[in-house]
């Protein structure tokens, strides 16, 4: 079964997502530029929300992405009881955890090469961040700490990373947003996820017009006249296409087979998707705007379908039509379309700022009530 989210948002003046020079993201489509919001951005606004809060952090069901393993395992080991002694030898090698594949002698040179500061680092942190659920970190501490004691002090510090972890239990993580978004590290300490949610780059339904705001700071206390500071920051103001696609049988397995946490989880992502924002530059513009349509289908099919080819051609105001009311209108006319060319049997539900209407679609009267549809429409077991 897929569950697919559509979302149409306009924003006002903004810069939610910077790329490396600090202007909003963007991309071409359809011979134009677009505004762009990317999905990693979109995948941590909502994992971070307090709709996942919520729903989910009292139970243990939600992960942290972190480069400070090792402090989280010299944590696990002094409620264990483990001695100084052993703690500082496992603790020492915790930072190789996510290179197994790179012999130790040639580790242990980069470090030395790269100076004090990365040294003192490489105590305390791996080489790549790792996606964890804190109920991880018992087992991984108490299977460190038996390999430890099984070979010895001299042993310890003559075996390759990869011989202690692969002797470390396994298992997925029981967590909501790993499950969701997956997880992949070059670690057997961890087992990869393969992700049952896919969450596509925003594009904006019209073509961008990029702008600057050129601002100047004032020292309060010097008492000089003119500008202590100048600036200046890119911004734009697009309506954007979001959408997000959910493999059930997938998030299910991922879960453990625990089917009630999967219904749980996919009615939070409906509203989370809806309600959570990227925070990028939101102090400066405070473009904390919700969207004019969330519409979610339900298919037995695992066929996911994007409906961003109904912007190819970018949407444009005409007469009292906003550039909302135009892209509700594409977006119905190309939906109508591919159902027809593919025959697409999902079953439809949506909510609108508006009275808009979407083929074959049940219009709700508010986010609650498409919760409640969607609610109706998924599996017991």
């Amino acid at each position: 079964m897929l569950i697919q989210i559509h979302i149409l948002q306009n924003y006002a003046p903004a810069n939610l997502n910077r790329d490396d020079s600090g202007s909003p993201k963007d991309a071409m489509f359809g011979g134009k530029q677009r505004g762009r919001i990317s999905s990693q951005c979109l995948k941590r606004s909502i994992r971070r929300s307090a709709t996942f809060d919520e729903a989910f952090a009292a139970d243990g069901l939600l992960g942290v992405r972190t480069r400070g393993l090792p402090g989280l395992i010299q944590s696990e080991l002094e409620a264990l009881g483990a001695s100084d002694e052993e703690l500082q030898a496992i603790v020492r090698r915790a930072p190789e955890i996510g290179r197994e594949s790179t012999k130790r002698k040639t580790q242990e040179a980069e470090d030395e090469n790269q100076g004090t500061p990365a040294e003192a680092e490489a105590e305390t942190a791996t080489k790549q961040l790792i996606f964890l659920n804190p109920r991880e970190l018992r087992p991984l501490a108490e299977g460190l700490l038996a390999r430890y004691r099984e070979a010895g002090a001299k042993g310890w510090d003559k075996l390759e990373i990869k011989e202690i972890t692969r002797a470390l239990p396994g298992g997925l993580p029981r967590s909501v947003d790993i499950a969701m978004f997956g997880r992949m590290t070059t670690s057997e300490a961890f087992e990869d996820v393969q992700a049952a949610v896919q969450v596509a780059h925003a594009l904006s339904t019209n073509a961008l017009t990029q702008e600057f705001d050129y601002y100047t700071a004032v020292d309060d206390i010097s008492g000089e006249s003119g500008a202590g500071m100048i600036g200046d920051v890119e911004y734009n103001s697009s309506t954007y296409y979001k959408y997000l696609s959910v493999h059930w049988e997938q998030l299910v397995h991922n879960l453990g087979g625990d089917v009630d946490v999967a219904r749980r989880a996919v009615l939070a992502l409906v509203e989370a998707a809806a309600t959570a924002q990227p925070t990028g530059k939101q102090n400066s513009f405070a473009a904390h705007n919700l969207p004019d349509l969330v519409l979610v289908e339900v298919s037995a099919r695992n066929l996911a379908v994007s409906y961003a080819n109904a912007f190819l051609k970018p949407a444009r105001p005409v007469g009292d039509q906003t550039v909302m009311d135009i892209s509700v209108k594409q977006l119905g006319d190309y939906m109508a379309r591919l159902a027809a060319t593919y025959n697409l049997n999902a079953v439809r539900g949506f909510v609108a700022t508006q009275e808009y209407a979407l083929p074959d679609a049940e219009a709700l009267p508010s986010l609650a009530d498409l919760r409640g549809w969607l609610d109706a429409h998924l599996p017991e077991a």
